[in-house]
């Protein structure tokens, strides 16, 4: 049962903000889903921690949003409340080549934060629409680099509603995959270790990778960006083309025309349309080529 008199007035003693019935669709990328039956800015790992503790002696449900790029919300939305991390959480600090982010900082701030220190290691990164709580999350990467090439520690909430430093030798990171991984562990920040570099070499890089990203991704379509992990031997998108679904629609969603490995929201797509349409896609798939397609995006339960 959830008291939101008894919540928000917690709120206030924490100083972060509360939104009761909000709803989600603004939250995340893909533009769609019902509404949560709160939504709590993160302001601090403590804070965090507080209402972590708060939420399990009443046996409240809550979840965990960053930018909500790699997220479907449920169209009759989330019966709990929402921990966002987000801009009031957002801190970046360079010390030496070394670059901490609180959980809510964007992936692209932490890149701009490190090439105007003349930091070289997260460029390749430059553009990945989330945060980096969450690219540590799903150990994001892109075009050779994944975070646990460059991560030195994380601080986290553990199930014990504590804070806790974590190594990345006890990370388990491999492809979009990490130890917090669908478990109750929540990321407050990340320490990643980088290189010197020429700043306006850094700025060039960021800027071929960003454009890289528009002339082969549908980025003038909400997504949760690519919709399906790349199966051991081949690739998502190669499996779909060769299947000739490309173009395919269920109501308002359709699988790209520009990169069959996003399914996109055509501007009135529902979760069920994008649901439906995945489903199909991965039964097509997996009789024509036999192989498995596993969704990359966490649905929101």
């Amino acid at each position: 049962m959830i008291n939101i008199e008894e919540l928000t007035g917690i709120c206030d003693k924490l100083g972060c903000r509360i939104t009761p019935e909000c709803s989600l669709r603004e939250y995340i990328t893909f533009r769609f889903g019902g509404p949560c039956r709160a939504l709590i800015s993160i302001n601090s790992a403590e804070t965090a921690a507080e209402l972590m503790k708060y939420f399990r002696e009443r046996s409240v449900k809550y979840g965990i949003l960053g930018r909500g790029s790699n997220i479907i919300v449920p169209d009759d939305g989330f019966d709990g409340v929402i921990l966002l991390f987000g801009s009031d959480f957002a801190n970046i600090t360079v010390e030496g080549t070394k670059i901490h982010c609180e959980a809510g900082a964007l992936l692209a701030s932490a890149c701009v934060h490190a090439q105007q220190a003349g930091l070289s290691g997260l460029e390749n990164l430059f553009g990945i629409p989330g945060t980096v709580g969450g690219a540590l999350y799903m150990n994001a990467g892109a075009y050779g680099t994944e975070i646990k090439d460059i991560i030195v520690s994380a601080e986290y909430i553990d199930s014990d509603c504590s804070i806790h430093t974590m190594l990345p030798e006890d990370m388990d990171l491999s492809y979009r995959h990490s130890v917090f991984s669908g478990t109750d562990k929540i990321i407050t920040s990340v320490t990643m270790q980088l290189k010197e570099g020429e700043s306006d070499a850094i700025k060039a890089s960021m800027n071929e990778c960003m454009a890289k990203r528009s002339s082969k991704q549908p980025l003038d379509y909400p997504s949760a960006g690519s919709t399906f992990k790349r199966p051991a031997g081949s690739y998502a998108s190669l499996l779909i083309d060769q299947c000739g679904l490309k173009g395919m629609t269920c109501g308002g969603a359709m699988v790209s025309e520009k990169h069959s490995g996003f399914v996109v929201n055509k501007g009135y797509a529902t979760c069920s349309d994008v649901l439906e349409l995945c489903e199909k896609v991965q039964k097509i798939v997996k009789e024509k080529t036999g192989y498995i397609l596993e969704l990359e995006p966490v649905i929101l339960r």
